[in-house]
């Protein structure tokens, strides 16, 4: 089997990884009474962590065979796994709009990130890590707190899930950093340590940050909004910091714009469908016990 090959076949894997991690966690925020960013009796929620860091892992792997550029558009597949299989698993039909937003989505942020140029191998200066990293904290946590004045669940997963979004892709720059200096400058653990912890701040905000996104407000937007917000923030300090550019100049930066569009418009497209999602729709399998008890004990489940 080629490295291209064993590229692709571990993408396919770890974005099913990152969909099953996505539907466990909608699965645990459904059913966990009252708030809360990590659930830690819920079985269910470290199995989503446990997904979580496997599929992180083989994306790490598949970076090692094959190109950034095809490596990072298939991770976009993981919201075109997680809808069926969230159909599959919980019994809820995606529907038109919720295959069309996906699909819209997807196909932005391919386009977008199909389009970003050869890296030069920069990285962040030394200087610039620790004041990079404060902002991005801070930013996320501002965003985390507006997100709790928000009444609609809609609005306030998608707000949260921006912020995890956002967390990832700049636990993503840190990485990129800290193996740069790992493996073109030979620096020695004790020099990686503040890359490291700060990836794992970030890595943590945006795991708690994306469980909570998905109380209230379903599935599909949230991941929509995350899968959109995490590469777009690494696209853009790449472009800010490290020098990258878009594809054939003025006329990849046009259509970079065109692609960022199209995916924005899935994600309102999501948003709207789980905001038209009756709020006492069933959720989950069981959500329906009641009416099979009824059924026993011979009343009519559906008054109508």
């Amino acid at each position: 089997m080629s490295a291209l090959a064993v590229a692709v076949l571990l993408c396919l894997v770890s974005a099913v990884c990152y969909a099953g991690a996505a539907i466990a966690q909608e699965r645990v925020a459904a059913t966990s009474p009252g708030g809360g960013y990590a659930p830690l009796r819920r079985p269910g929620w470290w199995g989503a962590v446990a997904l979580t860091c496997l599929g992180a892992g083989l994306h790490v792997v598949a970076l090692a065979y094959g190109p950034l550029s095809l490596v990072q558009p298939l991770g976009a597949l993981t919201i075109v796994f997680a809808l069926p299989m969230a159909a599959l698993c919980a019994r809820r039909p995606v529907g038109a709009a919720g295959r069309r937003g996906a699909l819209l989505a997807t196909v932005g942020l391919a386009g977008l990130l199909s389009l970003t140029g050869t890296p030069h191998g920069d990285t962040l200066a030394g200087a610039e890590r620790p004041l990079l990293a404060a902002v991005a904290l801070a930013a996320v946590t501002l965003a985390a707190l507006a997100a709790r004045r928000l009444r609609h669940p809609g609005a306030r997963g998608v707000l949260l899930a921006a912020a995890a979004g956002a967390a990832f892709g700049m636990a993503s720059v840190f990485t990129k950093a800290v193996a740069e200096d790992w493996t073109t400058r030979g620096a020695d653990i004790p020099a990686l340590l503040p890359g490291l912890g700060a990836i794992a701040a970030l890595a943590l905000a945006g795991m708690l940050l994306s469980q909570s996104s998905y109380r209230g407000a379903g599935l599909a937007a949230p991941l929509a909004t995350v899968t959109v917000v995490n590469p777009v923030v690494a696209a853009a300090i790449g472009v800010a910091e490290l020098g990258e550019v878009f594809r054939y100049g003025a006329t990849g930066a046009l259509l970079a714009a065109v692609a960022g569009a199209v995916a924005a418009t899935g994600v309102v497209t999501l948003t709207v469908q789980d905001a038209k999602r009756p709020a006492d729709a069933p959720a989950l399998p069981h959500a329906r016990q009641p009416d099979r008890d009824l059924v026993r004990a011979g009343a009519d489940p559906d008054p109508r």
